[in-house]
């Protein structure tokens, strides 16, 4: 059976694509085909490079200090902090944008990968055409433009260049693109890491998140109506809260806040093998 894996997008909810990643790898099930938008594109582009999981979790978790980090364990990580602070840097290069150059060449030393030919699982990345407002499906030669447009968030990321057109983030038209995988895999399992509302709070956002919570606001409408013709087999959407789209210092709230849809997921795939079995 082939299976279609869909990650979307969500900035750094998308870690909670890992645990997901954890959960297949128990159960031995690896996708045929896999589907990203943004973070979602990032992650899968680490799995179809031929990482784990456990792999993509332990790189990612050199990279932060956690709660129980000793004084020890944070001098052990001095050289990968250094580098993951240098890559997430903030610049504001001319027209406004954060740079992005550094993370995506300290992201290419970690996939060891340079095209979509080269991955061991086929790939396809999710941009937008900024100008004729399409969707775009990048799924062959060069791996990194592809990637920095499917994350280029409007009015925060630069705009990425190819072949002629000017690409942003595909969660404008896509936010979790399993209806790409639908006649080419037997079987869809997408991931939905949106932000979940709040109704309770009343506060105004300050203007960096108006615009990203209203980004979200605009991705989670349309995938509601997507839902409603055609829905994955196995929709799969941690209730993360309290978490923008940039707070890439609550990794582990991230983690934590993902467990109990790991846990339903869990569920689901063991019906899986029992009844294949």
């Amino acid at each position: 059976m082939k299976i279609g894996l869909a990650l979307g997008g969500g900035g750094v909810r998308g870690l909670a694509h890992i645990p997901i990643l954890e959960a297949l790898d128990d159960f031995g099930i690896r996708p045929s085909i896999i589907a990203g938008t943004s973070m979602g594109a990032i992650i899968g582009a680490l799995y179809a490079s031929g990482m784990s999981g456990k792999e993509i979790r332990e790189r990612i978790s050199k990279h932060l200090i956690r709660k129980d980090d000793t004084w020890r364990d944070i001098i052990a990580k001095k050289g990968h902090l250094l580098k993951w602070v240098t890559a997430f840097s903030v610049e504001f290069p001319r027209g406004g944008f954060i740079n992005t150059q550094g993370f995506f060449e300290y992201l290419f030393t970690e996939i060891k990968k340079r095209t979509f030919e080269e991955l061991e699982i086929p790939l396809l990345v999710i941009a937008a055409d900024y100008w004729t407002a399409e969707e775009i499906v990048l799924e062959s030669d060069d791996l990194l433009p592809a990637l920095q447009a499917s994350m280029a968030v409007p009015g925060v990321f630069a705009p990425a260049r190819i072949a002629g057109r000017v690409l942003v983030d595909g969660g404008v038209v896509n936010l979790v693109p399993y209806d790409h995988l639908l006649e080419r895999a037997d079987f869809t399992i997408a991931v939905d890491v949106s932000k979940a509302r709040n109704p309770g709070k009343h506060e105004i956002p300050g203007a960096l998140e108006s615009v990203l919570g209203a980004f979200d606001i605009m991705q989670a409408s349309a995938l509601a109506e997507k839902m409603k013709h055609r829905k994955p087999d196995i929709y799969v959407q941690p209730e993360i809260q309290g978490i923008r789209m940039l707070d890439f210092g609550k990794t582990e709230e991230v983690f934590l806040q993902a467990a109990p849809a790991v846990d339903l997921l869990r569920k689901q795939l063991k019906g899986m093998t029992v009844e294949s079995g």
